[in-house]
């Protein structure tokens, strides 16, 4: 309960009280597992800089743009069926991702290169 120059208000109905516990706090309903024994390869993913043109124009032609297995089923015209983008599920997708926007970054900057082609 709050109590103000005017009126009292009771949050109790909207918030729900603290309780100081001992309890250890529960883990979030989602989680998404991380792989340590792939920490020290996403690491060196994250770090590893583009020097060469030669280099960022194979990162940027062999990591896809977008998720190539993602399809949709049709049959005589009709949809039956939907195959999710599946790349989510590897666990260095970020890392990958961002590997190739560095890649096409330093053809732009740095080379000077149109990327259309690569998109």
């Amino acid at each position: 309960m709050i109590k103000t120059n005017r009126k009292e208000i009771v949050f109790s109905g909207f918030v729900k009280p603290v309780v100081e516990t001992n309890q250890p706090i529960s883990k979030p309903l989602i989680h998404q597992p991380r792989f340590a024994f792939l920490e020290p390869l996403r690491q060196w993913l994250d770090a590893l800089e583009i020097q060469n043109p030669k280099t960022a124009r194979l990162i940027a032609k062999y990591i896809p743009a977008q998720c190539p297995f993602e399809r949709d089923i049709t049959v005589f015209g009709h949809k039956i069926a939907h195959i999710p983008p599946l790349c989510k599920l590897n666990p260095l997708y970020d890392q990958f991702v961002g590997l190739r926007f560095r890649a096409l970054c330093f053809l732009v900057d740095k080379c000077g290169e149109d990327i259309q082609s690569y998109c």
